[in-house]
């Protein structure tokens, strides 16, 4: 075909006209990126108190928003196969204003309560009976508004591609903007109300863009397919883009799935990965990269590398090692895998089939991640499976490889028997390994590393030496002594039995959240009641808070625990009292239940059935005005569940309270200072606060600092407490906004934490 003819020529568009088509394309390209992606958290937000603010609840909402986008970019490419330029205008537009119908957003009704099992199956309906037209709409939106901006015969539509770079430039300000302004400044519904304002005006532009369509030249859709001669991609290249999309897809979510068990399932943290998820797309479709391909492409293995030693070195006790380190690697990774993509673009004549393919990896990816390893693997086998890949992203090498490399294979399987033998057969070797786990992976971990960059070996060796490493993870963990592993929905529970064997612990991510001594110190089996340890020892905070009230009362009480853990507070009880427990994960449930693990329900209330549910669902349900202490203990490794900390929450606490009964609250927290939320959210519901902040020093008898706050109507309702000079009153903060189910500001809490150093 001939090349357009000058801009004079009446026939073709001018170029204020062509200004016009680019600034309104990229607004409204941008703008739906916009409310793309700002939805994300906002409407997962919402759905979160439904399923007890596990961070599951993010990963199954990944699975969701990118199989939808795989439905919208297949819905954009089947469109534009119509010859008529009419038909998808008019379609299109009349799919957006359906979907502006269905708005504000809104739980659909009859799916207010979820269902003892079957979780994700359950939030993946949830999620399409409730947003999943508007969603759709705009999933369509970047690759039909750029094949209709090629056919409106703008000079730049024959590589439209940096539209691509401005769309994720509006998901990454969305997503970035997030957790920093509007969920500290807005409240749920006036966020829904703005979003509802900002799709009203989007169909305005598409309008706009569809109307520049239709009034484009004839010639210009001749001048849109000069490139329909160019090869047809194979499908060697297509299945390379699915994977090259798969894995980065993947690793999103199980880097999310990483943080986020440790500090709060909260936007704060699901945004971070994904914004800089994003950034790579924004990065890589740029003319000019800012970093160029093949700086990512030495980096890559380097970054594999360190999340292999992040792994290694085990414990999250540092927050910016967690959150930065796992993203800086989980940047570059993308950045690569993303790099190849765009270095293997199509032509724009395949624009649409190209992005089904980028949206069907993804899909790929995130239903790895999301549903398929939760019910595969009893732990976290899905963030190392997929480094390992990462490592087959790399571009195939057809370079002449070093002489040595012949000898690869035997050298790798002579050094894996070595490394991997001890762990079974015992002895001095073992103990060394142990000891030096760190250092040996790390190394290994390097050695990859240097396949990549030093020698250029192939891809396929490189991903053997990383499996290695990976192996010895899981070979020689961080934990000490013995460690089996539960998952569930809710995450994975690990039971440390220590390497005397003295102390069985109940570990969620990175976190204590019970133990039991098993042993005395001669060795001799522990007989009779067990003692409660661990957070809840009798000198402990929530030991005393049990001990004043039941002073207070001079008698037996009557207590409600929301948070089973390992089941300890059973054995808090006495002879006469009413327990009764309320746990959201059956598996924890289970696992407090056998003895084999701990016996704490064995021998303090073997008849114990906890209610089972979300606790601000099934606790609403019970009668007002019978408990005289409620504790509240629910967490999953570090993560809160906001949704059990909020004004509502704490009215909820406050109508089950006999009259003169206490509501305690445990808020230790390494990430997070909650105590002052604690405090502000009992004050809205008129009740005073005493927080207790103390370190036992009895860390080596498995006895732990614990921060609590205790909330009552009148002093008198807490008994020796309000004396006792280990028990603060204390006043809400000025200007501390307090936490409601429309608001919550966890980037507020972890800047108190780092800024008063404290560690808890």
């Amino acid at each position: 075909m001939t090349s357009p003819m000058p801009s004079s020529a009446p026939d073709q568009p001018s170029g204020s006209r062509n200004r016009l088509v680019l600034v309104v394309y990229t607004a409204a390209i941008f703008a739906s990126a916009l409310l793309l992606f700002s939805v994300q958290p906002l409407f997962t937000k919402m759905v979160l108190p439904r399923l007890g603010g596990s961070p599951a609840v993010w990963s199954v909402a990944m699975v969701f928003f990118q199989s939808l986008l795989l439905g919208g970019y297949a819905y954009a490419h089947y469109l534009m196969k119509l010859r008529n330029r009419i038909v998808p205008v008019a379609i299109h537009l009349a799919l957006l204003v359906v979907a502006l119908l269905t708005l504000p957003l809104s739980i659909a009704g009859g799916w207010g309560e979820p269902p003892s099992s079957g979780y994700a199956f359950w939030l993946l309906a949830l999620f399409a009976v409730s947003i999943g037209l508007p969603f759709f709409a705009l999933a369509a939106n970047n690759p039909l508004l750029q094949a209709w901006f090629v056919r409106t015969g703008h000079p730049d539509g024959p590589d439209p591609y940096f539209l691509y770079a401005s769309s994720n430039i509006g998901s990454f300000l969305a997503l970035l903007s997030y957790p920093v302004l509007l969920e500290p400044m807005l409240t749920l519904r006036t966020q829904n109300l703005v979003w509802t304002g900002g799709y009203g005006l989007l169909i305005v532009l598409i309008a706009g863009c569809g109307v520049l369509l239709l009034r484009s030249p004839p010639v210009a859709v001749v001048t849109a397919d000069d490139d329909v001669n160019a090869p047809s991609p194979d499908w060697a290249l297509r299945l390379r883009w699915i994977f090259l999309a798969a894995v980065p897809s993947g690793l999103l979510i199980a880097v999310t799935a990483h943080i986020s068990t440790d500090v709060a399932a909260a936007p704060l943290l699901w945004v971070l990965p994904l914004s800089l998820y994003l950034l790579t797309w924004v990065l890589v479709f740029q003319s000019r990269p800012l970093l160029p391909h093949r700086w990512m492409l030495l980096l890559q293995p380097l970054a594999i590398a360190g999340v292999v030693i992040l792994l290694a070195v085990g414990g999250e006790q540092n927050l910016l090692l967690t959150l930065g380190g796992h993203q800086l690697c989980f940047f570059v990774i993308a950045m690569a895998c993303h790099g190849e993509l765009a270095r293997t673009r199509p032509a724009s004549h395949y624009l649409t089939g190209f992005y089904v393919a980028l949206s069907f990896g993804g899909m790929i990816g995130g239903l790895f991640a999301g549903l398929i390893a939760p019910f595969t693997f009893s732990w976290i086998a899905e963030y190392p499976i997929l480094l390992a890949l990462a490592a087959l992203c790399r571009p195939p090498r057809d370079e002449l490889l070093p002489r040595w490399s012949r000898w690869y294979w035997p050298f790798f399987a002579v050094i894996a028997v070595a490394l991997v033998t001890p762990a079974y057969a015992g002895g001095k070797l073992l103990s060394w390994l142990d000891d030096h786990r760190v250092w040996v992976i790390g190394a290994v971990g390097v050695a990859a590393a240097l396949l990549a960059v030093g020698v250029r070996a192939n891809r396929w060796k490189v991903a053997a030496t990383i499996v290695l490493a990976l192996a010895l993870i899981r070979i020689y963990p961080a934990d000490d002594g013995r460690v089996e592993t539960v998952r569930s929905f809710f995450g994975v529970h690990k039971i440390v039995v220590t390497p005397n064997g003295q102390y069985h612990v109940l570990m969620h991510g990175t976190t204590i959240h019970g133990a039991e001594r098993v042993l005395n110190n001669d060795g001799t089996p522990i007989t009779g009641r067990p003692e409660p340890i661990s957070y809840y020892h009798k000198d402990g905070g929530i030991g005393q808070a049990i001990a004043a009230v039941r002073e207070r009362k001079g008698g037996p009480i009557r207590v409600a625990v929301i948070g089973l853990g390992s089941g300890t507070l059973t054995c808090a009880s006495q002879p006469g009292e009413n327990w009764k427990f309320f746990e959201i994960d059956q598996s924890m449930v289970d696992t407090a239940k056998d003895p084999k693990y701990f016996t704490y329900i064995r021998n303090c209330e073997p008849d114990l059935q906890p209610v089972i549910g979300d606790a601000r669902l099934t606790f609403a349900r019970e009668p007002d005005g019978v408990y005289d202490l409620i504790i509240v203990d629910a967490y999953s490794s570090d993560a809160i569940p906001i949704h059990l900390a909020t004004e509502e929450a704490m009215e909820i606490y406050k109508g089950k309270l006999a009259p003169h009964g206490a509501v305690v609250m445990h808020v230790s927290n390494r990430h997070l200072e909650l105590a002052s939320v604690v405090v502000g959210i009992a004050d809205a519901n008129d009740l005073k606060s005493w927080v207790y902040n103390e370190d036992s020093g009895r860390d080596n008898e498995y006895i732990f600092a614990t921060n609590v706050v205790i909330s009552a109507r009148d002093a008198a309702d807490v008994g020796k407490l309000a004396s006792s000079d280990k028990w603060a009153l204390t006043d809400p903060t000025d200007g501390q906004r307090v936490w409601t189910d429309d608001y919550s500001n966890v980037l507020g809490a972890v800047w108190r934490r780092l800024r008063d150093g404290e560690d808890q």
